[in-house]
């Protein structure tokens, strides 16, 4: 059985040699693609924070297992690549069944309907606990709408021993519109490290690397994440593009930053030069210093068209930045107007645009009031240890009813 693990042979071999490798149950956590994501950001934080004693864990991808498997701090976590083409797995079903009674995992975690499938190979290789997490939506399921998904995890749903929704809409969906008993699922909001992303100290944001722009000199909106067209990075340009619009005299000042790579940038890209703010927006691809580049922003925007609880959007909080983002997912239940930030329409650039400029001519002491009130909710509502023992008590309850 052919497998791509991109963990080498001798850290493959320091990890049988410990005792935690040849004690600890093993938890598969099962992805479409290993790439940067939210969904990818939330395995690495369960894997690294998780205690060591207390499960190994092994990656699995349908497709890729990309460079930000680094992430992963620990040494005894494989990566195996399945390199799936397009179209149903049901074809990797016998090299997945091998897979599974190779390794003998404990616990099968898949992630979204992309990987919910696995759960059959998983159920028929004799793994004891099936556990599924819902993370947000694509455009071709905006908030659960399409019929044929909802379709397909009924029907996978006898093979998954439960399930884990990362935001109240999600929750709501997995009961009332796929008919998952309320026993059966958990709600586990996504956390944020708050120590490693945390306000600036001065009063002033701290310059980014190589970027074009002075926190001193301009005003800066960023966003974070895969440039893909459920995050509608292209509605955040449009935006940019009607404030400056509205407001010339922001023109001087007023700079847009977006951080991430994928497959609508050169969309994007001719979006730029088409609404002529070349050399006013800076997109300088994936960057392995988000924290850092957080703490050189004025404000942080998400323009999505859906989402379940944005990662990025609680590390922005946690950074102690003011926010606007569309009212999608749990966007409106992180974000108050006035309070934290402002909540406008998806998929309307007037209102995100009229919004940002607004935060572009608050006061410098109102902009650090929303953002120490982000943070302060952040602290309180999403500590990192409180959904590490959330998944940890879940994998050991289920483990614990298995044995007896």
């Amino acid at each position: 059985m052919a497998v791509t693990a991109l963990k080498s042979a001798e850290q493959k071999r320091l990890s049988r040699q410990s005792g935690v490798a040849r004690k600890a149950p093993l938890v598969l956590h099962v992805v479409y693609r290993f790439d940067t994501g939210g969904l990818e950001n939330g395995v690495v934080n369960l894997i690294n924070h998780m205690p060591a004693q207390a499960f190994r864990h092994a990656v699995l991808s349908l497709t890729e297992v990309t460079d930000f498997s680094r992430r992963v701090q620990r040494e005894d976590v494989p990566f195996i690549a399945l390199n799936k083409g397009p179209g149903h797995a049901i074809g990797l079903y016998p090299r997945m069944y091998r897979l599974f009674r190779e390794l003998r995992p404990a616990v099968v975690h898949t992630n979204n309907i992309a990987a919910l499938e696995c759960v059959v190979p998983a159920w028929a290789a004799g793994v004891p606990v099936r556990i599924h997490s819902e993370h947000g939506w694509d455009l071709s399921d905006l908030n659960g709408s399409n019929p044929r998904y909802r379709q397909l995890r009924r029907l996978y749903r006898p093979f998954v021993s439960h399930y884990i929704a990362v935001s109240g809409d999600l929750n709501r969906y997995l009961l009332d519109r796929v008919g998952v008993p309320q026993q059966r699922v958990s709600h586990i909001s996504n956390a944020v490290d708050t120590e490693r992303f945390h306000p600036v100290a001065g009063e002033q944001p701290t310059p980014i690397d190589a970027c074009p722009f002075s926190p001193e000199r301009h005003w800066l909106v960023g966003t974070v994440g895969r440039l893909q067209g459920v995050k509608d990075q292209l509605n955040l340009v449009r935006a940019f593009a009607h404030a400056l619009q509205a407001q010339p005299a922001l023109k001087e000042r007023m700079r847009l930053v977006i951080i991430g790579d994928g497959p609508l940038r050169p969309e994007l890209e001719a979006l730029v030069q088409e609404t002529k703010l070349t050399g006013l927006v800076w997109m300088p691809g994936e960057r392995s210093d988000v924290p850092a580049v957080m703490r050189g922003l004025h404000c942080f925007s998400l323009p999505s068209k859906a989402e379940g609880l944005s990662y990025t959007l609680l590390e922005a909080m946690a950074s102690g930045l003011p926010v606007v983002a569309t009212a999608v997912g749990a966007n409106p239940d992180l974000v108050k107007n006035g309070e934290t930030g402002e909540i406008v329409p998806p998929d309307d650039p007037q209102a995100l645009g009229n919004a940002l400029a607004r935060m572009a001519s608050a006061p410098q002491a109102l902009a650090r009031q929303l953002g120490r009130a982000g943070r302060a909710r952040v602290v309180k509502d999403y500590s990192q240890q409180a959904m590490v023992k959330a998944y940890q008590g879940l994998y050991e309850r289920y483990l614990t009813q298995r044995s007896a």
